[in-house]
């Protein structure tokens, strides 16, 4: 078992209210629903921020060339030691995230301020509660800003793909360790975080020691607080999140109403949840698992399951 069970539990209810929250925030922002010749047609307000003008396979092309071009821009950042710079990206994705979610249910001004706050506070000011209400809330920043780019196949198609690169990164070219210990070093992780306990202690010189799971190098004669903890990568929530909208924006086009098709697609979300759950009970510690295969099989499963209760 790669964490106790407090923890596991813990951390499987961060990942299905992620879930729940930004399906419900992507439910919400369906602006009208049309009824044509050729079928159900479901539009949804333009985010605050805008929306790629793509549709099928080029929303999944954009996705993929926005993963490789963010990675190979990322590890120059890291190579070149600008932290500073990515600092600054990660301030703008957490609070155009946030800016959508929020700009749902609030006006503009008061979604713009509230989203500036709480990127500030997790930034600068952080701690485990702003970490994950803001990782809670981006998610579904996300999906309402790329989910309605994804028909039925081309969301399959995109986990797919994300699940094959999830298991090169981490078992083959495991530069996805490299980048997670990074984030960590950095203190600009993106994903759930669960701490088990805090004690202070003494880091010898130059002693390479488990933080967050992940080995970071502390600078010499460094005294801090040490927080073993259960983390969850950001992808890891927002491609099912992603996928499963895609279901729901299905679901309203075969003929059932909004809000039958918001409750019919939680399957997925407990599905996947369930996934990772059998994930994190079965792998062991002190290694790093892709869990987006697993996660991915668990989106299939809660579908097919959809599919025949319909």
């Amino acid at each position: 078992m790669k964490h106790n069970l407090k923890v596991t539990f813990f951390l499987i209810i961060l990942f299905f209210t992620a879930q729940v929250i930004g399906l419900y925030l992507l439910n919400q922002s369906i602006e009208t629903v049309e009824i044509t010749d050729t079928g159900i047609i479901v539009k949804y307000e333009e985010p605050i921020t805008g929306r790629p003008e793509l549709e099928g396979q080029e929303s999944f092309t954009y996705i993929l060339g926005m993963i490789f071009f963010g990675t190979l821009i990322l590890f120059f950042l890291i190579k070149f030691k600008l932290f500073k710079v990515w600092k600054v990206w990660f301030f703008l994705a957490i609070w155009g995230a946030l800016l959508i979610s929020f700009s749902v249910f609030l006006s503009e001004i008061f979604a713009v301020l509230l989203a500036l706050i709480l990127t500030i506070l997790k930034l600068y000011k952080p701690n485990v509660i702003i970490h994950n209400i803001t990782e809670v809330f981006m998610y579904g920043g996300i999906a309402i800003l790329i989910s309605p780019l994804f028909t039925v196949f081309w969301a399959i198609m995109l986990l797919i793909a994300i699940s094959v690169y999830d298991m090169i990164a981490v078992w083959k070219m495991k530069h996805m360790i490299t980048l997670a210990k990074a984030q960590a070093d950095q203190k600009m992780f993106a994903g759930l975080f669960i701490p088990y306990s805090k004690s202070k202690i003494m880091v010898p010189h130059d002693k390479v020691v488990e933080k967050s799971e992940i080995k970071v190098k502390i600078p010499k004669g460094f005294k801090e607080k040490e927080i073993k903890s259960a983390i969850l990568g950001g992808g890891d929530i927002a491609f099912p999140l992603l996928f499963t909208g895609a279901i729901m924006t299905w679901l309203i086009q075969q003929g059932l109403s909004k809000e039958l098709s918001f409750f019919y697609s939680l399957i997925i979300s407990l599905s996947s949840g369930m996934a990772l759950f059998l994930l994190l009970i079965k792998s062991k510690k002190d290694k790093f698992y892709p869990a987006m295969p697993f996660i991915s099989l668990g989106c299939f499963i809660g579908f097919a399951i959809i599919y025949l209760i319909i």
